[in-house]
């Protein structure tokens, strides 16, 4: 710093602000005599402000002499030039090695607008490039990346959202910007906030996890999986050994299309396992009503809770002639009912099947707690899938899968599978009947 620097009130204030800058500046007069020179410019070049300072241009310590008066002329055009320039300079450490640096330098004017001189502000190039590399890779996250950014501060609230994850989320880049994520999600928001909390704690997980949600929309919800990867954000100036966190950047893809595919084709897996160890175990039954039992126990694994099977007498009536415990969950066994028919209404579902080609598939309505005891069907059920067994252009009856609330109604695929059940009970049923 200059000694005339000192002088002038409020230099201590102007030194220490100088002196505290993370960017090299000196300053130069419009004769191009430095008159300030601040730490950071010592630690690159290795000149204190004492050997800096009162020295005209840059020639015989900063710089080499060839390069000197050049250097010079392009920093003190710029007392004249509009605006900033923007320069990269070789020059000469204190030790004699050479460093690149890029610079910034614009004019100084005084009070009347007479230009007064030039400062320069200095950065050694690669420092310089790294931190453009920095701003240019946030700058592509936020505007061209194939996967979802959102930077979420420490109360839990977006601060920065990028395109795609605006559209995954079904909002814009700025409606979420500030507001809790609990009003765009019905289902997984805890889970997504207890990852975000354990980042802000202890820091990112060591590898990206799955993140299942449900979106609130105007056209309704959608169920989404979201391959998420976190990473906890600390601001770069800080000194602390372990800086208050400043937020969480969460980064994501939606995976949901390849999961649900994966989890099809571990169900078809599964299902088309348990129906070859089926037709292995009743092959070995004698009774035919026994084989269907083992068919139909081996089929209600992992897809139903209940399974009935009612046979068709000659008139059209049912009668129940296997099915599960209604309490607690055991093996098919067969109904004691003495034979009597079920008193099914035309309308039941069990009797519209006899009728169809193909499955009926029914779910109770809100509010129906009665729905499946009125169907005679065991409690608290509240999804049916009645398929009715044929074999040799004959029907034998109806086999009826049942699930709780707690599970997804019966889909088309749930269909498909309970016809080849269905099918091969019938096999079993219709055997047994020839044999009568």
């Amino acid at each position: 710093m200059s000694a005339s620097t000192a002088r002038v009130p409020g230099a201590d204030l102007l030194a220490a602000l100088l002196d505290g800058m993370d960017a090299a500046l000196c300053a130069l007069d419009a004769e191009g005599t430095v008159t300030h020179w601040n730490r950071e410019a010592e630690r690159i070049l290795g000149w204190s402000a004492g050997e800096a300072v009162g020295r005209r241009g840059f020639d015989g310590w900063a710089a080499r002499s060839a390069d000197a008066e050049e250097t010079l002329a392009r920093v003190m055009r710029a007392m004249t030039a509009p605006g900033r320039q923007v320069h990269e300079f070789a020059l000469l450490r204190k030790d004699g090695g050479r460093v690149l640096v890029r610079t910034q330098t614009a004019g100084v004017r005084t009070a009347d607008g007479r230009p007064a001189g030039v400062y320069c502000a200095f950065s050694e190039v690669h420092v310089q490039v790294d931190l453009e590399r920095s701003l240019a890779l946030s700058e592509a996250l936020f505007q061209d990346a194939a996967w979802g950014v959102v930077l979420v501060d420490v109360d839990l609230r977006p601060a920065v959202v990028n395109a795609y994850a605006a559209r995954a989320l079904g909002t814009s880049r700025t409606t979420l910007l500030g507001r809790p994520l609990g009003e765009i999600l019905t289902q997984g928001v805890e889970e997504l906030e207890s990852a975000l909390q354990h980042v802000l704690v202890a820091g990112a997980p060591p590898e990206p996890a799955d993140l299942w949600v449900t979106l609130r929309g105007p056209r309704g919800e959608r169920r989404r999986c979201w391959r998420s990867g976190f990473v906890r954000l600390s601001s770069p100036l800080a000194e602390e050994p372990e800086p208050v966190p400043l937020g969480v950047g969460w980064l994501f893809q939606d995976v949901t299309d390849s999961r649900l595919a994966a989890q099809e084709a571990d169900r078809l897996r599964f299902r088309w396992s348990q129906l070859h160890r089926a037709g292995a175990a009743a092959a070995e039954c004698e009774d035919p009503l026994e084989a269907v039992a083992v068919l139909l126990d081996f089929a209600l694994a992992g897809f139903a809770d209940h399974v009935l099977l009612d046979r068709a007498l000659p008139d059209g009536r049912l009668v129940r002639t296997l099915a599960t415990p209604a309490g607690a969950p055991g093996p098919v066994t067969p109904a004691a009912t003495g034979g009597i028919p079920l008193s099914y209404p035309p309308s039941h579902p069990a009797c519209q099947a006899l009728t169809r080609p193909g499955p009926t598939r029914a779910s109770a309505a809100p509010d129906t707690p009665h729905w499946s005891t009125a169907r005679l069907w065991p409690p608290d059920m509240a999804h049916a899938l009645c398929v009715p067994l044929r074999t040799r252009a004959r029907t034998l009856g109806v086999a009826t899968f049942l699930r709780s609330a707690s599970r997804p109604p019966f889909e088309r695929a749930d269909a498909t599978y309970a016809e080849t059940v269905a099918g091969r009970v019938a096999a079993e049923l219709g055997a047994g009947a020839d044999r009568t």
